[in-house]
């Protein structure tokens, strides 16, 4: 199941800016049983955003808690559909 993982910055995250820590949290993502897709900085309301892979919800979700103790980044974790699945439940 894919998920898009949306990450704010906080004071005490950008600290911790380096890409170690890139590295720790696509290790840790992998640790909770998940896979990055990809992974993009961003302007504006969000600065981050991770496409990742789990096998359900609660793994995305003790994930996203993970990344956020390990990173003080604030995630916000959405379930995300292809199109084409969504076209086919919407028939």
């Amino acid at each position: 199941m894919r998920f898009l993982m949306l990450g704010k910055y906080s004071l005490g995250s950008l600290k911790g800016m380096s890409s170690g820590r890139t590295k720790r949290a696509v290790a840790l993502i992998k640790k909770n049983g998940g896979k990055v897709v990809s992974m993009y900085a961003l302007l504006g309301r969000y600065d981050l955003v991770l496409i990742v892979e789990f096998a359900g919800v609660a793994e995305a979700m003790r994930a996203s808690v993970a990344l956020v103790k390990m990173t003080q980044i604030s995630f916000t974790t959405f379930p995300a559909l292809a199109i084409e699945v969504f076209d086919r439940m919407m028939r």
